[in-house]
């Protein structure tokens, strides 16, 4: 070896701890985006009740959901331009995977959404964090951990006050019960984007089908349960509906995706899981004082959420169940040959 000379396999090691924080990091960006999600869904559903008051809340969650993921696929659509014939197979399964398990997790979580508060959904989709690691010992035949054991009680209890589960009716509320089930399309969201047979895929191509896919999901629920047809084009008169559509489109959806498709890969799904628990601290801290503002602008009533003890209890028991399994993280993933996306900015 000529002197001065440094080692290939040296180089990728030395490289490998800095890919991994900043996906990390660009990972709480997207945190930050889905945690913006919470109070403006719930602020969007609000200047829908004003344009269509009486509306079902399937035709609700659809008549919100479907615009930004539409508008997010004429997006990219434009981005990606004449590469558009370069789209593999492989790329369209895995968007399409990702497209149906976000579906499902999105169409609950946002039905949930109109019967429980912003905080208490966002802590409680994360129910996903534990679902992981034990779906993961189940398919090695291995028992979890004492840590994970402890922190699947902690997060039970936890899940149970922000719930205020009525252990004597052995029930939970609408909005609770749907969340909690969309946090299991979440996991299976998480699980395909894991898949080291799909690490070659392109981050836009695989997040187009994946728009693509919701956006012809939730245009369908938002026609079969509108009440009229002219219920469809309503919303678009409204300028807060407008405003708060664009706002979802461009942050919560085309930014968070686009990141998560880009860098979870990079970590193991497990990882992954726990990073997205801070999710609900920025929906949280975020709910506090956002309602207010979009009230005043808008001209309806949402008001500020307040510091209760169950968020504060519920909330705890699954914070502190995530920080105990950070202690104990999962090893990194193999490394990958597979050269970066030429269709992704890398940030520097």
């Amino acid at each position: 070896m000529p002197a001065g000379t440094i080692p290939s396999s040296l180089f990728r090691v030395s490289l490998r701890p800095n890919l991994h924080l900043r996906a990390v990091l660009w990972l709480l960006v997207a945190n930050l985006f889905w945690g913006l999600s919470f109070p403006l869904i719930k602020a969007l559903v609000a200047a829908h009740g004003q344009v269509l008051p009486g509306s079902t809340s399937w035709f609700i969650t659809a008549g919100t959901v479907a615009p930004r993921f539409l508008l997010a696929t004429l997006v990219l659509l434009i981005v990606l331009g004449n590469k558009l014939g370069t789209i593999t197979r492989g790329e369209l399964r895995q968007g399409v995977l990702l497209g149906l398990t976000a579906a499902g997790g999105m169409l609950f979580q946002n039905d949930g959404l109109q019967f429980t508060s912003a905080s208490v959904s966002a802590f409680l989709t994360q129910f996903y964090a534990i679902m992981i690691p034990a779906w993961v010992a189940l398919r090695s035949r291995r028992w979890p951990s004492g840590r994970v054991l402890l922190c699947s009680v902690l997060v039970l209890a936890g899940v149970a006050v922000l719930g205020r589960f009525d252990f004597q009716a052995l029930r939970m509320g609408r909005g609770e019960f749907e969340t909690l089930l969309s946090s299991v399309f979440f996991m299976m969201q998480i699980l395909v984007l894991g898949r080291t047979e799909d690490a070659a895929n392109r981050a836009l191509p695989v997040t187009l089908a994946m728009f693509a896919t919701e956006a012809l999901l939730f245009s369908g629920l938002a026609v079969a349960t509108a009440a009229h047809a002219s219920d469809l084009l309503a919303p678009w008169t409204s300028v807060p509906w407008l405003a708060f559509t664009g706002l979802l489109t461009l942050f919560c959806t085309l930014g968070s995706f686009i990141i998560m498709v880009r860098w979870q890969p990079k970590i193991t799904a497990t990882e992954a899981g726990l990073i997205y628990c801070v999710e609900p601290v920025f929906a949280s801290a975020m709910a506090l004082f956002l309602p207010a503002m979009f009230s005043a602008w808008a001209g309806f009533d949402y008001a500020n959420e307040q510091l209760t003890w169950h968020l504060l209890l519920g909330g705890g028991l699954v914070t502190l169940a995530n920080v105990l399994l950070q202690f104990d993280p999962p090893p990194p993933p193999a490394p990958s040959s597979t050269p970066p996306d030429p269709s992704v900015p890398v940030p520097g």
